[in-house]
Order: C-alpha cells, then sequence, then structure tokens
C-alpha cells in the first residue's frame, strides 16, 4: 500500500477542494476541513495562501514527498522558460502521472501502485520507478500478463475522466504513447491550479 492510499480523502477535506474530481470525495458532502476545528475559516495570508497552492499540485500527484517535489522544483527552475510551466511539465512526465493520464489505472495513488509493482514497460523495458521520468515519445505499455486486470480494465473503460491529446493510448493493446510536455492550460486539472504561486513560495 502506498502511505498515502487510505487516507488520501483527508487531503481534499484538508485543502476544502475536491483534488480529483471525483464523485467518492467526502467534500461533495461535507464542504469544511476535518477535525473539531474545521468549520472555522480565516482568510489566509499570502504565505498561507502559497502553501496551499504547493500542496494542491503536490497532493494531486499522489501526495509526493517535500524532497523529492523540491528537486523537481530546483530543475524547472534550472530549465530555460517559465518556472512554473516548467515544473507542470516534470509533474506530468512522472510514469505515474502518465500510467493515470492513459487511464491505466483509476487514481494516482493507484497508479503509484500498479507502476511500483512492475506492471509497466517504458519502451519495452521493465520500469518500476514511479518518479521515472518520460521523455518525449517514450512507448508505455503494460505487460503482457497484467492486461487482464481488472483495475486495469475497468479504469479504460471508465467515462469519468478524457485522455488528454499530449498522450495516445489504445486500450485494446494496452499501449501508448508519451507525445509532449503539457503546458499548464493543456493538464485537466479538475480545480484550479496556480505554480506561479508555487514558484513565489520557494523564491521567497
Amino acid at each position: 500500500m502506498t502511505k498515502r492510499a487510505e487516507s488520501k480523502y483527508k487531503i481534499n477535506r484538508r485543502l476544502n477542494v475536491n483534488l480529483w474530481g471525483r464523485p467518492k470525495s467526502p467534500l461533495n458532502k461535507r464542504e469544511y476541513g476535518p477535525g473539531q476545528h474545521g468549520q472555522r475559516r480565516k482568510k489566509p495570508s499570502d504565505f498561507g495562501t502559497q502553501l496551499m497552492a504547493k500542496q494542491k499540485l503536490k497532493g494531486y500527484y499522489g501526495n509526493i514527498g517535500e524532497r523529492q517535489f523540491r528537486k523537481l522544483y530546483e530543475e524547472a527552475a534550472r530549465r530555460r522558460g517559465d518556472t512554473g510551466e516548467n515544473l507542470v511539465g516534470l509533474l506530468e512526465r512522472r510514469l505515474d502521472a502518465v500510467v493515470y493520464r492513459m487511464k491505466l489505472a483509476p487514481t494516482v495513488f493507484a497508479s503509484r501502485q500498479f507502476v511500483n509493482h512492475g506492471h509497466v514497460t517504458v519502451n519495452g523495458k521493465r520500469v518500476n520507478i514511479s518518479s521515472y521520468l518520460v521523455k518525449d515519445n517514450d512507448v508505455i505499455e503494460v505487460k503482457q500478463k497484467s492486461k487482464q486486470l481488472a483495475i486495469v480494465i475497468e479504469a479504460s473503460q471508465s467515462s469519468e475522466r478524457d485522455v488528454p491529446d499530449y498522450v495516445e493510448i489504445d486500450h485494446q493493446a494496452m499501449k501508448g504513447k508519451f507525445i509532449r510536455a503539457p503546458k499548464l492550460a493543456d493538464v485537466p486539472y479538475p480545480v484550479a491550479m496556480e505554480p506561479n504561486l508555487v514558484v513565489e513560495f520557494y523564491s521567497r
């Protein structure tokens, strides 16, 4: 089990957003934070707003650890162009995110577990590191033995979300291609993400 799989919806209530846009989210019934004082809301400071933007982006990708997330930010800052856009592009290159985008797993958490258990190949080679960064035109495929797993079939047939245009997938063959890193506007986030505030948070 991933460290967050059981309590993933607590992230929703803590951040007060339905982060993955799922009908199962408890936020659909209780639109306030968890705990005794969850219904108290005060206006956040600039720091609080920036922190919230960071927690949303980290949480959406399966609650990535702080050290790993900061490394991605530093790589995004090192590259030419807009740091916020670069950060989103790097997050979407993560193998667990690509598998999720291709609708080969129902959630980001399931996608991470699916990769970690060795069910996925990249260009014909097995990769079991969920943070592996996929390159343009890399071919991602579910291993032959894993193609009949109920979780994969159900996810591929789900109408809950669509496959974005920066990945290609043939659900019959369970094989697809990562075409390019997307821009922020291309990513089908169910809630507004603000990577510019994440950049402000780290560059304080």
